[in-house]
Protein backbone atom coordinates (compact mmCIF):
# COMPACT_ATOMS: atom_id res chain seq x y z
CA UNK A 1 0.00 0.00 0.00
CA UNK A 2 1.62 3.53 -0.47
CA UNK A 3 2.41 5.64 1.96
CA UNK A 4 -0.71 7.44 2.82
CA UNK A 5 -0.47 11.30 4.06
CA UNK A 6 -2.53 13.03 6.99
CA UNK A 7 -4.78 14.53 4.96
CA UNK A 8 -5.64 10.98 3.20
CA UNK A 9 -6.31 9.56 6.41
CA UNK A 10 -8.32 12.92 7.52
CA UNK A 11 -10.20 12.17 4.20
CA UNK A 12 -10.87 8.67 5.13
CA UNK A 13 -12.43 9.85 8.25
CA UNK A 14 -15.16 12.21 6.53
CA UNK A 15 -19.11 10.63 6.48
CA UNK A 16 -17.74 7.46 9.51
CA UNK A 17 -17.39 7.26 12.78
CA UNK A 18 -13.88 8.91 13.21
CA UNK A 19 -15.39 12.02 11.80
CA UNK A 20 -18.28 12.35 13.20
CA UNK A 21 -16.39 12.39 16.65
CA UNK A 22 -14.16 15.09 15.11
CA UNK A 23 -11.01 13.34 15.09
CA UNK A 24 -8.15 14.97 13.26
CA UNK A 25 -5.01 12.93 12.49
CA UNK A 26 -1.55 15.55 13.17
CA UNK A 27 1.11 12.56 12.05
CA UNK A 28 1.04 9.60 10.43
CA UNK A 29 4.21 7.77 9.74
CA UNK A 30 5.14 3.98 10.56
CA UNK A 31 6.23 4.10 13.54
CA UNK A 32 3.43 6.43 15.24
CA UNK A 33 0.04 8.19 14.26
CA UNK A 34 -0.80 11.19 16.53
CA UNK A 35 -4.58 12.58 16.18
CA UNK A 36 -7.16 14.94 18.56
CA UNK A 37 -10.59 15.42 18.94
CA UNK A 38 -11.91 18.31 20.70
CA UNK A 39 -14.42 17.54 23.88
CA UNK A 40 -17.85 18.21 23.03
CA UNK A 41 -21.06 17.67 24.38
CA UNK A 42 -21.89 14.47 21.83
CA UNK A 43 -18.87 12.51 22.81
CA UNK A 44 -20.65 12.38 26.55
CA UNK A 45 -22.16 9.54 28.44
CA UNK A 46 -25.32 10.07 30.19
CA UNK A 47 -23.75 10.80 33.57
CA UNK A 48 -22.16 13.96 31.93
CA UNK A 49 -18.58 12.69 31.48
CA UNK A 50 -16.43 11.82 28.25
CA UNK A 51 -18.30 8.55 27.16
CA UNK A 52 -15.20 5.79 27.27
CA UNK A 53 -16.20 4.61 23.55
CA UNK A 54 -15.35 7.88 22.18
CA UNK A 55 -11.78 7.61 23.68
CA UNK A 56 -11.40 4.17 22.67
CA UNK A 57 -12.43 5.40 19.50
CA UNK A 58 -10.04 7.66 18.98
CA UNK A 59 -7.18 5.14 20.33
CA UNK A 60 -8.45 2.31 17.93
CA UNK A 61 -8.48 4.92 14.86
CA UNK A 62 -4.78 5.56 15.69
CA UNK A 63 -3.91 1.69 15.87
CA UNK A 64 -5.55 0.93 12.57
CA UNK A 65 -4.05 3.77 10.42
CA UNK A 66 -0.78 2.22 11.62
CA UNK A 67 -1.37 -1.12 10.93
CA UNK A 68 -2.19 0.39 6.96
CA UNK A 69 1.28 2.20 7.26
CA UNK A 70 2.88 -0.91 7.91
CA UNK A 71 1.35 -3.76 5.74
CA UNK A 72 3.93 -6.36 4.63
CA UNK A 73 3.87 -7.24 1.07
CA UNK A 74 0.67 -8.99 0.13
CA UNK A 75 -1.16 -8.05 2.67
CA UNK A 76 -5.04 -6.30 1.43
CA UNK A 77 -5.97 -5.07 4.62
CA UNK A 78 -7.01 -6.28 8.59
CA UNK A 79 -9.14 -6.40 11.05
CA UNK A 80 -8.85 -5.50 15.10
CA UNK A 81 -9.10 -9.03 16.78
CA UNK A 82 -8.19 -7.99 20.65
CA UNK A 83 -8.59 -4.58 22.66
CA UNK A 84 -8.18 -3.68 25.84
CA UNK A 85 -8.29 0.32 27.58
CA UNK A 86 -7.19 1.21 31.19
CA UNK A 87 -8.94 4.49 31.79
CA UNK A 88 -7.45 6.44 34.22
CA UNK A 89 -9.60 9.73 34.32
CA UNK A 90 -11.64 11.78 32.31
CA UNK A 91 -12.44 15.33 31.50
CA UNK A 92 -15.05 17.57 30.70
CA UNK A 93 -13.48 20.46 28.75
CA UNK A 94 -10.73 21.16 25.97
CA UNK A 95 -9.00 18.77 23.47
CA UNK A 96 -7.61 15.04 23.82
CA UNK A 97 -4.85 13.47 22.12
CA UNK A 98 -3.42 10.00 21.47
CA UNK A 99 -0.12 8.73 19.96
CA UNK A 100 -0.27 5.27 18.49
CA UNK A 101 2.61 3.58 18.57
CA UNK A 102 3.59 -0.07 17.30
CA UNK A 103 4.77 -2.91 19.82
CA UNK A 104 4.99 -5.29 17.32
CA UNK A 105 5.02 -6.01 13.56
CA UNK A 106 4.29 -9.48 11.77
CA UNK A 107 3.42 -11.19 8.73
CA UNK A 108 0.31 -12.10 10.63
CA UNK A 109 -0.16 -9.81 13.27
CA UNK A 110 0.02 -6.24 14.84
CA UNK A 111 0.01 -5.43 17.97
CA UNK A 112 -0.36 -1.54 18.67
CA UNK A 113 -0.59 0.37 21.86
CA UNK A 114 -1.69 4.06 22.01
CA UNK A 115 -1.99 6.76 25.20
CA UNK A 116 -4.41 8.98 25.29
CA UNK A 117 -4.12 12.67 27.09
CA UNK A 118 -6.37 15.91 27.82
CA UNK A 119 -3.96 18.44 25.85
CA UNK A 120 -4.64 21.20 28.97
CA UNK A 121 -3.52 19.52 31.70
CA UNK A 122 -1.33 16.36 30.48
CA UNK A 123 -3.21 14.26 32.29
CA UNK A 124 -3.12 10.37 30.60
CA UNK A 125 -6.91 9.25 30.49
CA UNK A 126 -6.33 5.88 28.54
CA UNK A 127 -3.77 3.82 28.11
CA UNK A 128 -4.87 1.08 24.88
CA UNK A 129 -3.66 -1.90 23.37
CA UNK A 130 -5.04 -3.94 20.66
CA UNK A 131 -3.92 -6.89 17.76
CA UNK A 132 -4.98 -6.85 14.25
CA UNK A 133 -4.50 -10.01 12.29
CA UNK A 134 -3.36 -9.14 9.02
CA UNK A 135 -5.50 -10.18 5.79
CA UNK A 136 -4.36 -11.46 2.53
CA UNK A 137 -6.17 -12.44 -0.64
CA UNK A 138 -7.16 -15.91 -1.29
CA UNK A 139 -5.29 -18.11 -3.19
CA UNK A 140 -6.77 -18.63 -6.33
CA UNK A 141 -9.55 -15.79 -5.57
Amino acid sequence: MPMLSVEQFNERGVGKLPGHLGLVVTLATPGEVRAEMPVRATLMAPNGYLHAGSLVTLADTLCGYGCLLNLPDGASGFTTVELKSNHLGTTLDGTVAATATPAHLGRTTQVWDAVVTHVQSGRTLVLFRCTQMLLYPKAGG
